[in-house]
């Protein structure tokens, strides 16, 4: 219903008229020091074999490694989630992947490794915060369920690992990146989500994301007058390893609410390593939220596949899951018409992005249902 009404009430006012410029190809090259966090697997492994496709020196960093491999939550049996297996990956792709084993929890831990870096390359131009604890409960109505019942711990996870050693790394890197910046413009991104602009899952995650993507704003005032660009991210629904398993074992739509997925995790690494590229763009826009699926379709990149995924709040996206959702459908018509209805309804949807104003108005379940959780 919110959809329609933003149609009716906005028009074309919610569509992205973005001239698409011709893609730049030249390589990073192994002077392009990176870090990237969380990238053992997930949306950090993806970013970081991207941008060792592009030729750059990618320090990978994560806790799992082949000494201690972490299972914090289930993945597939017989593939090898270490900070060295995608060190690995990024030298393979035409990259210098160099492994380091870490806790981003840990302060200590994060110090060194930018001392490390320092010592070793003498510069950092691209830090990437990927690392995001499974919050507890992923797979349990609970983990949606009212803060006043989840409490600290549920803020603990989503606040710790993905906020607070992201914050914390920065303010160890600024002052490397600031050294770089006399020879390049380094770029400080965070991944974040939609949850920081819409409700999503819990009130803690929220919060989280709305903080992160304030962190890339604030830092952006004091690091973009010192060469430094800033950006918060946001991918779609991600075939990473660990959804991959939840929907393998069965648990993806009770634990996604039933979405499909809608890219890949490489997907992020080739829309980033394209951004980087840009500088006047990213300058420009620095401290500001980009959305990957939007970047993307600007940019004129496309996932694995050669598919264009859809932005998470472009109609393209909205109205097959919410409005005119494939089960709705198929439970209207008769099989073959169905079918015809579902590829003509994804054929002629236009690819509006609502505006974030009306994104971010709460679902009716959240609330029409407030008393009912009360």
């Amino acid at each position: 219903r919110a959809v329609v009404a933003a149609l009716c009430v906005h028009g074309a006012a919610g569509m992205r008229v973005v001239p698409v410029p011709r893609m730049a190809s030249a390589q990073l090259g192994r002077e392009c020091v990176s870090i990237v966090t969380g990238a053992s697997r997930g949306i950090g492994k993806g970013i970081a074999v991207e941008l060792g496709r592009a030729g750059a020196t990618v320090y990978v960093v994560g806790r799992s490694s082949r000494e201690r491999p972490t299972r914090d939550r289930a993945l597939p049996e017989g593939e090898e989630l270490t900070v060295e297996a995608t060190a690995e990956a990024v030298s393979a792709a035409g990259g210098c992947g160099i492994a380091a084993a870490l806790d981003a929890s840990d302060d200590s831990a994060l110090e060194a490794l930018v001392a490390r870096v320092a010592r070793e390359k003498g510069r950092l131009d691209v830090l990437v915060c990927s690392a995001f604890t499974t919050p507890p409960k992923l797979n349990e109505d609970s983990f949606r369920g009212p803060f006043w019942q989840q409490g600290a711990a549920m803020w603990d996870a989503v606040h710790g690992v993905g906020l607070r050693s992201s914050y914390v790394l920065c303010c160890e890197a600024a002052p490397l990146l600031m050294e770089t910046a006399a020879h390049s413009r380094p770029l400080v991104a965070l991944v974040s989500s939609f949850g920081g602009k819409a409700y999503t899952f819990n009130v803690a995650y929220g919060v989280g994301k709305a903080a992160t993507d304030r962190l890339a704003r604030d830092m952006a005032v004091q690091l973009g007058p010192r060469g430094v660009d800033t950006v918060a991210v946001y991918p779609g629904i991600v075939s990473t390893e660990g959804n991959l398993e939840l929907a393998r074992r069965g648990e993806w739509e009770a634990a996604s609410g039933g979405f499909a997925f809608t890219e890949t995790p490489a997907f992020s690494g080739r829309v980033l390593v394209e951004y980087l590229r840009r500088r006047d763009l990213r300058r420009a826009n620095s401290g500001s939220v980009q959305v990957v699926a939007e970047l993307a379709a600007d940019f004129g990149i496309t996932d694995l596949d050669g598919s264009q995924p859809p932005s998470i709040r472009s109609l393209k996206f909205l109205v097959p899951n919410y409005v005119l959702p494939d089960a709705k459908l198929k439970a209207a018509f008769p099989p073959q018409i169905a079918t015809s209805a579902i590829a003509l309804r994804d054929r002629l949807l236009p690819d509006y992005c609502l505006d974030w104003s009306l994104f971010a108005e709460p679902p009716p379940t959240v609330a029409d249902g407030a008393d009912a959780a009360a």
